[in-house]
């Protein structure tokens, strides 16, 4: 018997600067609303769904750049996501910055976390994968400050039981990475949800930048096809106080298809039918890693191909 979950990505348009938590929560009660008309189970949200991304700037006070991070989740301005998700009886995916204090230290992740039909959070991530700069760049219009904000994740790539199958997360750049999906993917990962704030412009060289939305779904086509996995990717797009970021949110299928695809740059709702069990066939014969891969060949490989290896640990 097939395992088919109805989902959704909830891609947003621009979030202003001046645009409170309640604003933002509110726009996603909406699509929230919006996606179980449809039917469906589960909505995944975008990375830094609850303010502007402010990594853009350059933000030297302390207190400021707090801000912009959740001490607690829920939290009382997000709340009311977890209480319409619990009463609609849908799940969903969201992304935001994390502040916690561990042993007297304060630490930022770029967080994300998976809450059920009941409202109750049974997954959490925190992104590995950071993009941009540590330290501010000269003649940019707009900063990549993810390094100097947040600290790479700590918890590797988890995954977790719900909504019938093996779900896993993962946020923005990480997409970019094979190591993301394959590490779900020895897990048996069934769908990997993701958020993404991606602006145009971000390499400064224009043959690259031109590429944006096809390295995009480049990327998520082939996680999802070489781990035999739905992909499900949302943006935050649109020109968000002058940074253009790209949208084309999609639900990708274990075949590397796009099911689904966003056509606009503003909130926007598109869906899937989603059958967990469509990656059986590529896990049984393509993709069988019992039985094709080969792990023990590969520093092999690597040894007769004269590449550098690095120092031990």
């Amino acid at each position: 018997m097939s395992r088919y979950v109805m989902t959704a990505s909830a891609q947003m348009g621009p979030i202003s600067k001046s645009e409170t938590r309640a604003d933002a929560v509110k726009r996603l009660v909406e699509m929230m609303r919006e996606a179980k008309g449809r039917g469906c189970e589960l909505v995944v949200f975008t990375e830094l769904a609850l303010t502007t991304f402010f990594p853009r700037w350059v933000i030297e006070d302390e207190a400021e750049l707090d801000s912009y991070y959740e001490t607690e989740m829920p939290s009382a301005a997000t709340l009311p996501l977890f209480e319409e998700a619990s009463k609609l009886g849908i799940g969903f995916y969201l992304g935001y910055a994390e502040l916690v204090i561990e042993n007297g230290v304060k630490r930022r992740y770029n967080t994300s976390i998976l809450v059920d039909q009941t409202g109750t959070i049974i997954g959490k991530y925190r992104k590995v994968h950071l993009p941009g700069h540590s330290e501010p760049q000269e003649g940019r219009a707009f900063q990549h400050l993810e390094k100097a904000y947040f600290e790479p994740g700590d918890l590797g790539f988890p995954v977790c039981r719900g909504f019938g199958g093996v779900m896993g997360m993962a946020i923005c750049n990480d997409r970019r990475w094979p190591e993301t999906y394959r590490v779900m993917g020895l897990q048996g990962v069934d769908m990997v949800m993701l958020g993404y704030n991606t602006p145009f412009g971000h390499t400064g060289k224009h043959e690259t930048d031109a590429l944006t939305n096809f390295h995009n779904h480049l990327s998520m086509q082939a996680g999802a096809y070489q781990n035999a996995t739905w992909v499900v990717g949302t943006a935050k797009c649109g020109d968000e106080e002058g940074s253009v970021m790209g949208g084309q949110s999609v639900i990708v299928a274990p075949s590397g298809e796009i099911v689904a695809q966003s056509y606009t740059m503003e909130d926007e709702v598109i869906t899937a039918k989603c059958d967990l069990d469509a990656g059986n066939i590529y896990r049984e014969t393509v993709f069988n890693f019992e039985i094709h891969r080969r792990p023990e060949h590969y520093g092999l490989i690597v040894e007769r191909t004269g590449a550098v290896l690095p120092a031990a640990e």
